[in-house]
């Protein structure tokens, strides 16, 4: 039976919708906030007294009461990282026939390409993970690793697009966005989705977009920095005097709300005034690092005082998780230049990227499985696609897009740990066994939260929308 509160909201009339956007355009938490009350109008929303963001129950028993997304954008090589293929070093140079070469058909000759990192068995499971991750690798006992996951796409935009928000070509809104909507917010003062990101990914900011579910569930961006959330601070010189404005304004604005009880664009600013309140008592103090200690820095490998560098994505993403925040994404990489995972040129550009994250996610595994919090948090590692096991040139170093199998990995929140799941041909190609699509990988995430993927759906134009549009299937071999 579906949950009343996943599918109850409805779009007002794109004209009044559209005319309202144009009048609001001035803040990042107005405009999210009038999109809840519009949506409010239909006797469901928090118009009629439904906090959006109200901690909601799960349809059944959760697994995980949260979500940490590590998202590495340009698309990492499984073969040379999750998925071990001896073959494709036995025989490096040799010659394989596909029938397809990044989206287009025909008949083609290509050259196979070794790893340049080798592969090892790990912990007491013996997963073998190669030497490119080799402090994660130390996690391995509490990681389940997939190794047959497939996508749609072969271009960053659209598999990131994909892998966000189950759709490949159109805009959707984002699984954060989804199980924001699910489950609502523990923590009132704080978003209920944070993505934590130094550069844009590709396909932008509708990696965190609420797209049409309602504005309140949309991602709030943090940038590593000296200020990651811009205009938080308080103005008022004391937090007394800036208490006292705030009474006194809120007094006005009721008086003036009760002269105009219908009109959402008022209350939504009042509201906005509420909100930004909140975010301003606790986020200084979730991006405070000095109350952590030495040795806890030590471990994710963060220099005193640094804000960069995804150490410090990592550590923040677990202080953002004890205090309640649902689904918080770190994402590793942009979109245009260096930096990212897209290895056309030289796989050894692999090396480095993965220096910057490798100590500091072993770290947020241990921290978290040290304070008890690793058993209800799910922590998801991927990428939008692997790398062709092949070039077209022989001796050429770089990797091209693979959407056909890539390695992705959970730990925690009910996977798993110290298991495999699906395969690869020998030589990393094709699924060779068990594939898991993207949908797959979505429902399989919303059900270790306690929610199935058909029934968590939102009407717009007509149509009932989910994450995994049709399609999509719990993956119960990775849950333990």
């Amino acid at each position: 039976m579906k949950n009343p509160l996943w599918n109850s909201q409805k779009n007002t009339a794109p004209s009044r919708r559209g005319a309202l956007r144009s009048m609001i355009a001035g803040t990042s938490i107005f405009p999210g906030i009038v999109s809840q009350l519009l949506a409010g109008e239909n006797g469901s929303g928090p118009t009629s007294g439904i906090d959006p963001l109200a901690p909601r129950p799960a349809q059944f028993a959760p697994k995980a009461k949260r979500v940490i997304f590590l998202f590495m954008n340009g698309g990492v090589s499984h073969v040379d990282s999750w998925d071990p293929k001896p073959k494709l070093f036995s025989d490096a140079g040799k010659t394989v026939s596909v029938n397809e070469w990044q989206g287009r058909k025909g008949d083609y000759k290509m050259f196979l390409t070794p790893p340049l990192w080798k592969f090892h068995p790990r912990g007491r499971s013996g997963t073998e993970v190669s030497d490119l991750f080799p402090h994660t690798a130390q996690c391995v006992d509490d990681i389940c690793v997939i190794r047959s996951l497939r996508s749609d796409h072969t271009n960053h935009y659209e598999s990131t697009l994909g892998m966000h928000t189950g759709s490949f070509n159109f805009a959707r809104p984002s699984i954060g966005s989804w199980i924001s909507y699910g489950l609502g917010s523990e923590n009132r003062n704080l978003p209920s989705f944070v993505v934590i990101s130094p550069q844009t990914p590709y396909a932008g900011n509708q990696v965190w977009a609420s797209d049409f579910l309602p504005g309140a569930h949309q991602g709030t961006l943090v940038v590593p920095g000296a200020e990651p959330i811009a205009n938080i601070g308080r103005r008022a010189p004391t937090k007394r005097l800036q208490e006292l404005e705030l009474k006194a304004m809120n007094s006005m604005n009721r008086r003036h709300m009760e002269e105009r009880s219908h009109d959402p664009i008022l209350a939504a600013r009042i509201k906005s005034f509420e909100t930004a309140f909140g975010m301003q008592m606790e986020v200084p103090d979730i991006f405070d690092l000095s109350q952590e200690s030495a040795s806890t820095l030590d471990l994710y490998g963060l220099k005193q005082g640094s804000t960069q560098g995804f150490a410090w994505q990592c550590l923040v993403a677990r202080r953002l998780a004890e205090r309640g925040v649902r689904f918080i994404e770190l994402i590793d990489g942009g979109s245009a230049g260096t930096g990212n995972w897209d290895a056309h040129g030289n796989m050894a550009t692999h090396g480095p990227l993965a220096k910057n994250v490798d100590q500091p996610i072993a770290a947020l595994l241990k921290d978290l499985k040290q304070r008890g919090m690793l058993e209800d948090t799910l922590v998801v590692w991927t990428t939008e696609f692997g790398r062709t096991p092949f070039k077209e040139t022989a001796g050429a170093p770089g990797r091209e897009h693979h959407h056909w199998v890539f390695s992705s990995w959970m730990a925690g929140g009910g996977a798993k740990g110290g298991s495999v799941y699906g395969e690869s041909d020998e030589l990393g190609i094709r699924v060779a066994k068990d594939e898991v699509h993207v949908h797959d990988f979505h429902a399989t995430i919303l059900h270790l939260l306690g929610m199935d993927h058909e029934n968590l759906t939102y009407r717009h134009n007509g149509r009932d929308y989910r994450l995994t549009d049709v399609a999509g299937r719990v993956v119960h071999e990775v849950v333990s």
